[in-house]
């Protein structure tokens, strides 16, 4: 029985001295509120586990010349002429290196033919209703 009474004022003692409080959660990532100071461990981590590596040929980012610029404004702008002038009633042909293309007004409707020089493949685009009514 006294084994059982120092028992039993023993554990109250130590449950009188324990105290509890609520668990707050604290995250790690500063992004999200945590300890700034983790930082450079998390940066390091990531860093750690990262297997991808660049393009290593540079060919990828090789600029246009100027001649290609100049080329490629050209084609621009003749097609741009060439549909101003079909709606002026005309029609045009445009043979590039790669392809030919051909406009023709049909009587208020547009009808736009693309040959591929290299396939032979043909696309045609046709666009009705330009005329009011």
């Amino acid at each position: 029985m006294k084994i059982r009474m120092i028992f039993f004022i023993l554990f109250s003692a130590i449950i009188s001295l324990s105290q509890a409080s609520e668990l707050v959660y604290t995250p790690v990532n500063p992004n999200f509120g945590g300890n700034p100071l983790n930082t450079s461990h998390l940066f390091a981590g990531a860093n750690a586990i990262n297997d991808y590596k660049g393009p290593q040929d540079d060919s990828l980012f090789e600029q246009e010349s100027a001649l290609d610029r100049l080329t490629s404004s050209l084609e621009s702008r003749l097609i741009s002429q060439l549909l101003a002038d079909v709606g002026n009633g005309n029609t045009g042909q445009l043979v590039t290196d790669d392809f030919i293309l051909n406009i023709v007004d049909d009587s208020g409707a547009l009808l736009i033919q693309i040959v591929d020089k290299e396939t032979g493949e043909t696309s045609e685009i046709q666009v009705s209703g330009l005329t009011p009514d």
